[in-house]
């Protein structure tokens, strides 16, 4: 009977121009008693969204990835299936957190003349001012909900300059309100994650200096996504394979590797939005 009399209600409050969501979410919150098992935001109704904000889901991370190339051996959504499978980590790490769906379309270069990735077919580049504009208006849209706090989670090294802009100018913004955003930049720091003294540590000098489609981008795909990756193409473009779109050597990659330094920007993560809450707990 509750859900006939939604019915005659939302036909009404269409008609009048009223959201339901404004009007009712409270009341129909109570309908939808049982929550999915899932954090993806995409993956529940509205519904089931309202409900999790009246269960205290106040976070909510907005992943950004991309299409880029990434060599011979790694698919051109690497960063993209990345970042979600360690955003879905994040969130249930945190216990009260939402994941909103992947932003795949970022910078990365100039499209005419082609530059940077562009120059490898099946990448797909966003102007930063474009970029930032995506990020801002899907973090004001959450904001709107009753969201209060939004996590920007980037798994690409041209995504941080613009996820920083966005939550700085936001949170300036939302100085008087109770929402706040956090450019979550310990993940993807490799110095500040630990992931770059771990390889140092285990012999693995080289890759400790950074690259694409090296050994450590290669081995956190094969944990993250393994059919992203092609073994029988790693190391043929040798090292440094220039035209091939490598930087570094894929060489001696493996998901046991790959799960590490996944963990490690992880766990860096948790760590940096921990800091963050207790110093908003204390203003």
């Amino acid at each position: 009977m509750k859900w006939i009399h939604f019915v005659v209600w939302a036909v009404a409050a269409v008609a009048s121009g009223i959201g339901p969501a404004v009007a009712e979410a409270p009341r129909l919150a109570e309908i939808a008693t049982a929550l999915p098992n899932t954090v993806f935001v995409a993956e529940m109704t509205w519904l089931e969204v309202a409900g999790a904000l009246r269960r205290g889901k106040r976070a909510v991370i907005i992943p950004t990835g991309g299409l880029e190339q990434g060599g011979p051996h790694l698919v051109t959504g690497k960063h993209n299936y990345i970042v979600r499978h360690t955003a879905e980590a994040l969130a249930r790490g945190l216990g009260d957190a939402l994941v909103a769906p992947v932003v795949v379309y970022v910078p990365e270069g100039a499209i005419e003349p082609p530059r940077g990735h562009m120059a490898f077919p099946g990448t797909v580049s966003l102007p930063e001012p474009v970029f930032r504009a995506v990020l801002e208006n899907i973090a004001r849209s959450f904001k709107a909900h009753g969201f209060t706090e939004i996590l920007l989670l980037g798994d690409s090294g041209g995504n941080q300059a613009g996820q920083r802009q966005v939550s700085d100018s936001l949170n300036r913004e939302w100085a008087n309100t109770r929402a706040r955003v956090l450019h979550v930049s310990d993940y993807y720091d490799a110095e500040a994650n630990g992931q770059f003294a771990h390889l140092r540590r285990h012999g693995k000098g080289e890759a400790a200096k950074g690259g694409h489609a090296d050994m450590r981008d290669t081995s956190e795909l094969l944990a993250a996504f393994p059919q992203g990756v092609r073994p029988d193409m790693i190391g043929k473009a040798g090292v440094n394979g220039g035209a091939t779109g490598v930087m570094g050597d894929a060489t001696g990659a493996s998901a046991k590797l790959g799960q590490t330094m996944l963990e490690l920007k992880l766990t860096a993560a948790l760590a940096q939005v921990r800091r963050w809450r207790a110093r908003q707990q204390k203003n």
